[in-house]
């Protein structure tokens, strides 16, 4: 197909010299004239032909609207079948008039005009709303590709403000940690501000980047969580559980906010060590990240802005255009958040 529309225009031309030489031998066997007149004949017929069909092409290339654009092609396949007719009989009446046996040819061609005229103008309306519809179709085209550009724009401009808006919410936390221990432990102070300025640092390298891979994603978490132990120092314990493949893949700046939620909902109004689990596994090509904390509803922080998980949620949708990816439950005693990232690799 894509060969055929690339040579369409040879293949036109290749039709077009078929139907002449059709148009020669009917006129020869079938009617019985002469080799000079159905050659005349078909070539008049064919250069008449062509002309007004290239003329029909570039008037409704022309037409400036879509409206009445099909009733305009048929008017002017109408007009150009008169004009083609008359002008085909005045050309074969100049160039056939000179053979002595072209009497019963005119005969014959004056009663056959409104066959003509017919065939004519059918192939003409087909020719013009054919073209008519093609415009369409590339107008249509257009402005679905220009809609198109616009949603990607604003999909890649939403996906950036989400991005920008997570990490706030841990810088806010991690230079008000940092504040409180300028006073009580500097060491402790300047050992968080060399693990910020590394994560921060590696932030900055993951910003141009749409997919990394979750060992990449999991060195990074470590670098998050060091700065977390020193925030929480021992109260604070997470294990992993690891079974996935090493082509498997997580978009940046997801597995954090979650984790950084895990963290906040499981320490709050707690004094002793919290366990926090995370299991990741690969199945049926999805990667599942599963995180548990305690949960206690007696002991709730106060209510920030709530745009950690509704962030995060939104990111999957615009990547992925699915809101089954992020799952959450309770059971009272835990509360279990539930990642689903769709896996491309074989």
């Amino acid at each position: 197909m894509r060969f055929f529309n690339k040579n369409i225009h040879f293949f036109i031309l290749l039709l077009a010299l078929l139907a002449a030489v059709k148009h020669v031998f009917i006129l020869h066997d079938l009617f019985n004239f002469t080799w000079n007149i159905a050659i005349n004949d078909a070539v008049c017929n064919l250069l008449v032909i062509s002309l007004s069909v290239w003329s029909i092409m570039l008037l409704i290339k022309a037409y400036p609207t879509k409206v009445t654009l099909y009733s305009y092609s048929i008017l002017i396949a109408f007009a150009f079948a008169f004009l083609s007719t008359f002008s085909e009989v005045q050309l074969l009446n100049w160039i056939v008039k000179k053979d002595t046996n072209s009497t019963n040819y005119f005969i014959w061609l004056r009663s056959t005009l409104p066959i003509r005229f017919i065939i004519i103008w059918i192939f003409y309306s087909w020719m013009s709303t054919n073209a008519a519809l093609r415009k369409n179709m590339q107008a249509l085209n257009s402005r679905f590709l220009q809609h198109n550009d616009a949603a990607e724009l604003l999909k890649e401009a939403e996906l950036f403000k989400l991005r920008q808006q997570l990490q706030p919410h841990f810088l806010y936390n991690s230079l008000n940690s940092i504040n409180a221990l300028v006073m009580i432990s500097p060491d402790k102070a300047q050992e968080m501000i060399g693990k910020l300025s590394d994560f921060l640092r590696g932030s900055v390298k993951r910003e141009g980047e749409d997919i990394i891979s979750v060992n990449e994603e999991i060195v990074y978490i470590e670098s998050y969580l060091a700065i977390e132990s020193v925030r929480f120092g021992d109260r604070l314990s997470v294990s992993f559980e690891k079974d996935y493949s090493e082509k498997a893949t997580i978009p940046p700046f997801l597995f954090q906010p979650i984790l950084e939620n895990a963290i906040k909902f499981g320490l709050y109004g707690k004094t002793g060590k919290v366990q926090i689990s995370i299991n990741i596994k690969e199945e049926d090509n999805t990667l599942m990240l599963t995180i548990t904390n305690p949960y206690d509803i007696n002991y709730m922080p106060p209510k920030g802005t709530g745009f950690g998980l509704k962030g995060v949620g939104r990111r999957l949708y615009l990547l992925y255009a699915r809101t089954d990816l992020l799952e959450t439950s309770n059971d009272g005693q835990n509360f279990t958040t539930i990642l689903k990232i769709p896996q491309n690799h074989v």
